[in-house]
């Protein structure tokens, strides 16, 4: 909150002690601590949006945030139950003036579904909840200069223009660069070193620029010519049909792209190696150490030890994370391999279908598509993968070190295809399993499952209270409503 942040920076001051800028970035700050007894000092203040668990006795969102607030935590009194679309209408369009004088900063109002019943029913995407919404409000803007455009390399070799601009105040940080995406939008906003441009902050997170003032442009104003060699390496860059991002296509001797990989194969989602962080990946590339990911379960602490920074026993932390990352699952490994557009939930499906890596790396763009939800794009870059012969040798290395390159025996065995070319809807409370477990007893018997009838769905498995609408649709459709223990016996 604004009283405690403000009191906190006045503690600082009087103590002759650098400020905080803003309280987003201090409370972020504040949770990564590692010393307990200095959290507990900063004046953090938690706002429950929601209530999750079992038997709690609640129907409704909103039930769970009077449950929470009975119990003594502190929910936002602004937090409204409405049953018309213009009441949440107007209660955003009431904060979008009004949410200055709130005691904390906010970007926008999340809409929710209040019965637990439908969003269960509703579900979820890959990356978010189909039952809530966020409405951003218009983002605060500023007009400053750009002194320089550079250029970024990834760890897919694309390369990224970004504006170096003059520091300017905005949203309660100081932004000195923006993101300039691609050669594009450079065209597009005509953009011009020298120039006046107007930024904003999207979702109040990430600046953008937005515009260029062309009354301020000066007359001897030169036109942006986009890059054609690396930034890095100077290899000549590609830009392939349809794709607005150019590319440096020196795989394996780009510095930023080698950093890149192994620093996505270690990270959290992937292969999660505890005591190695991304600037030790960069030193150890820089040392020689490791040029790819294979490299690092060759690593020895008394190999890593010299390092700055890194003491005998932080040494031994990192040599124990990369042992214990043999155990991550082969759905991870995959993703972790860096293989361009194949991210969680597609790698979750390949490793599904094709249990391990050698059914995968035989596999044909035929093959591929054949997968749900893997179209002509992601199949061309999974076949252009393990056509390298240098990323066959790193799997052969990583292979030897036992990493998890198929699907456990555990896995498997729970595994079967009795319900291949089936599509299941799931609809209503269930008794014998949750509506969780029915949808994995599906999958991993081969049959898919979808989060609305159509004219493909095979089955409607139907628990207590379903939907109605979603009854009249199966019926109007022919589809067969089938119950849960008539579900179990097909297995």
């Amino acid at each position: 909150p604004f009283d405690g942040f403000n009191k906190m920076n006045e503690e600082r001051l009087a103590a002759g002690e650098e400020l905080y800028r803003n309280p987003r970035n201090t409370a972020s700050g504040s949770l990564k601590l590692q010393d307990s007894q200095e959290v507990a000092k900063r004046p953090l203040e938690c706002l429950p949006y929601g209530l999750i668990g079992r038997n709690l006795g609640i129907q409704t969102q909103f039930e769970g945030l009077e449950k929470a607030r009975h119990w003594g935590f502190k929910i936002p009194d602004e937090a409204k139950l409405f049953d018309s679309m213009e009441g949440v209408f107007e209660f955003i369009e009431h904060w979008d003036k009004a949410r200055n004088d709130l005691p904390y900063e906010t970007d926008g109002v999340v809409v929710k579904v209040n019965s637990l019943f439908q969003q269960e029913e509703l579900g979820y995407t890959a990356k978010s909840p189909r039952w809530a919404m966020a409405y951003k409000f218009k983002a605060e803007q500023v007009s400053t200069v750009l002194r320089e455009i550079t250029y970024q390399v990834g760890r897919t070799g694309a390369i990224t223009p970004v504006a170096n601009l003059e520091p300017v105040e905005l949203a309660g940080t100081t932004v000195k660069r923006a993101s300039l995406h691609n050669s594009d939008q450079i065209e597009k906003l005509d953009i011009r070193e020298g120039d006046t441009v107007y930024v904003e902050k999207g979702g109040e997170i990430i600046p953008k620029i937005i515009a260029v003032d062309l009354s301020k442009r000066s007359k001897d104003s030169i036109a942006t010519i986009y890059i054609t060699e690396c930034p890095e390496c100077h290899t000549m860059l590609i830009r392939k049909e349809g794709e607005a991002q150019h590319y440096c296509p020196n795989y394996s001797g780009c510095h930023p792209q080698i950093v890149g990989r192994i620093q996505h194969f270690i990270s959290r989602k992937a292969m999660d190696i505890e005591g190695l962080g991304g600037e030790t990946v960069d030193l150890l590339v820089k040392e020689g150490l490791i040029n790819t990911y294979a490299d690092l379960y060759e690593l020895s602490a008394a190999q890593v030890i010299p390092l700055e920074r890194m003491a005998e026993k932080s040494a031994e932390n990192l040599i124990q994370g990369i042992e214990a990352s043999k155990q991550i699952p082969f759905e991870r490994v995959l993703f972790a391999l860096g293989i361009r557009y194949v991210g969680e939930t597609v790698a979750k499906k390949l490793a599904k279908h094709f249990k391990s890596i050698d059914s995968l790396i035989e596999a044909s763009i035929e093959d591929l598509v054949s997968v749900d939800e893997i179209g002509d794009r992601i199949a061309a870059s999974v076949v252009d993968f393990f056509s390298s012969e240098e990323n066959l040798s790193i799997l052969e290395r990583l292979k030897g070190h036992n990493i998890q390159l198929e699907l456990s025996q555990e896995e498997l065995e729970s595994r079967t295809d009795k319900l291949n070319g089936n599509a299941f809807v799931v609809s209503g409370v269930f008794h014998s399993v949750s509506r969780d477990e029915l949808k994995k007893l599906i999958e991993n018997n081969g049959g898919k499952v979808s989060s609305s009838i159509s004219s493909k769905t095979s089955y409607v498995v139907a628990g207590d209270k379903m939907g109605p609408s979603k009854r009249t649709k199966a019926e109007q459709l022919n589809i067969p409503i089938i119950s849960e223990e008539d579900f179990l016996k097909m297995l």
